[in-house]
């Protein structure tokens, strides 16, 4: 039994413990083991282990405050609109999704007992029995038929509708089972409906300020552009929360965030910098720092359509000069890992390990820069604050070139308009993307050749059809290897260099527990506020 055991980690553990936080059951657990090939008489001892953990840990009572960096008056707990941090992190409060991701970027069970397909086009989803929401009433199959078909009504303004376009049916087909159906296969709906904006809502809903949903908290105050207050769910379907309330606001200036978390007001100050970080751990043991990275990247673009990216020899040398370690160790003062100029990033399941970053090589370089004829010319480079850390990225990418004698005029133009002038629009140019829990919609977004966001304009007819394939496929190994050979060609033949992975760092009161990284981003993947206790 002990071999079969050998290679389960901590880190695995702390899957299993965070699943059991969750609500999941007995059988979702195994399932779980069983897939991370744990043998069925080893799982037992797992299982034991990590209840024990989950149970001796929590601390029952108190009031959780923390504060986020974005708000506005615009702040929404409808979960189709949401777009800020501070809207992530109260719909994860206030309202479940049918699955959710866990610490491995597996897709877990939450409001659904099991999600099931033959085809990968028609998928049946059994609901838990049992969960209310905050005004009593029963989850039922038509607030899932509701909660979806929002997302394909042009009048919400859906921040998900094209994803969820590929929804094209719904039944059902009694009151704990809906049947979805699929414009065309895709394996990944488990996943999709793991995202922020799929988030379940009561059939009928009109008024989202009052955030009835089946969540662990029931609003008590909500003010858009200042803060939230929930209140502990005591008819929650799950065990917990274990704080009686939450409290939940931004502050937007990142000193003044840690100031107060310093001054005992918040118990966690998300997305701090790094000279706060260094604030931070010289208070010693009362604070602790929690570090996430899931797959947040800011890219230089070369679009392929426009000069110098059309001179093929332009975009490899670019690719040979950039010094990624160096961008990790300066630009973002080590708060990163070295990426392989593709977007699915170490935290997913499907990342090429096996693809290796692109060399520092400045004669490399240089050899390609010749072949362009780009020598003797001012190449311009748009960079701004508005996409985290590009304006340092550019400064050591300028300083690399001006050693071989090629002249890159870095242009820093401000944050405002950036998106809407400078991304997408400029022959060279920086951009920033956020995580995105798979490939699929990753490329769907960023490389197929009618992508809304291709940011080098790459086409390739053959990368196309290879994500149409892996798309339907259910079969984990082969879709694995098709996006492998996707994240090769990403890297090879797109105008994109994706320096690094760019991890984000919360600061917490020493006496919050339970906080662990999450695939979808900081604060637990913003739902921190379910899980984590407070020491006495």
């Amino acid at each position: 039994m002990t071999d079969k055991i050998t290679n389960w980690t901590r880190k695995d553990d702390a899957v299993v413990e965070n699943a059991i936080r969750r609500g999941a059951t007995r059988r979702e657990l195994l399932q779980m083991l069983l897939a991370g090939g744990v043998a069925m008489s080893a799982g037992g001892l797992v299982l034991g282990r990590a209840g024990n953990a989950v149970a001796a840990t929590p601390v029952a009572g108190g009031t959780l405050k923390a504060a986020g960096w974005s708000t506005s008056t615009a702040d929404t707990l409808d979960p189709a609109k949401a777009s800020l941090s501070t809207d992530y992190v109260r719909c994860c409060s206030f309202y479940n999704r049918l699955t959710f991701l866990d610490q491995g970027g597996t897709p877990q069970m939450e409001l659904a007992e099991a999600i099931e397909t033959k085809d990968a086009k028609t998928w049946t989803v059994k609901l838990k029995s049992g969960v209310t929401f905050h005004d009593g009433k029963p989850l039922i199959a038509d607030d899932v038929i509701f909660s979806l078909k929002r997302h394909l009504d042009p009048s919400v303004g859906s921040k998900v509708a094209k994803i969820a376009a590929q929804m094209t049916g719904f039944k059902a087909v009694d009151k704990q089972t809906v049947e979805i159906t699929l414009a065309n296969p895709n394996a990944d709906l488990p996943t999709i409906l793991s995202m922020h904006h799929f988030m379940i809502v009561a059939d009928g809903t009109t008024d989202f300020s009052k955030g009835n949903g089946t969540g662990a908290f029931v609003r008590e105050v909500f003010e858009p552009g200042v803060r939230s207050v929930g209140i502990k769910n005591k008819n929650y379907w799950k065990a917990g929360p274990n704080v009686d309330s939450f409290e939940y606001f931004a502050i937007s200036d990142d000193s003044s965030r840690v100031n107060a978390l310093l001054s005992g007001d918040i118990h966690l100050a998300a997305a701090i910098n790094p000279r706060s970080m260094r604030l931070v751990e010289a208070q010693g043991d009362g604070f602790v720092l929690s570090k996430t990275t899931s797959g947040n990247y800011t890219n230089l673009n070369m679009r392929l359509d426009m000069e110098p990216g059309s001179k093929r020899d332009f975009v490899e040398g670019m690719k040979y000069l950039v010094n990624r370690e160096q961008i990790v160790k300066s630009a973002l003062r080590g708060l990163g890992e070295v990426g392989n100029d593709q977007p699915v990033s170490p935290a997913n399941f499907y990342h090429n390990a096996e693809l290796k970053p692109r060399a520092f090589d400045p004669e490399k370089a240089k050899f390609h820069f010749e072949k362009a004829g780009v020598f003797g010319q001012s190449i311009p480079v748009v960079a701004s604050d508005a996409a985290t850390a590009s304006v340092d990225m550019a400064m050591i990418i300028q300083a690399s070139a001006a050693e071989i004698g090629l002249k890159l005029d870095v242009q820093r133009v401000p944050s405002d308009g950036y998106w809407d002038d400078y991304w997408l629009k400029a022959p060279v140019h920086f951009g920033n993307i956020n995580p995105r829990p798979t490939p699929d919609i990753l490329f769907s977004l960023l490389y197929t050749s009618e992508a809304p966001w291709n940011e080098s304009q790459y086409k390739s007819e053959k990368f196309d059809k290879m994500l149409i394939e892996a798309r339907g496929s259910l079969d984990q190994e082969k879709r694995k290897a098709i996006y492998n050979e996707m994240q090769v060609m990403v890297a090879s033949e797109a105008g994109t260099i994706i320096p690094a992975y760019i991890s984000n760092v919360d600061a917490i009161t020493a006496k919050l527990k339970g906080l662990q990284p999450n695939p979808l981003g900081g604060q637990m993947g913003y739902a921190f506020a379910e899980y984590v206790w407070l020491e006495a």
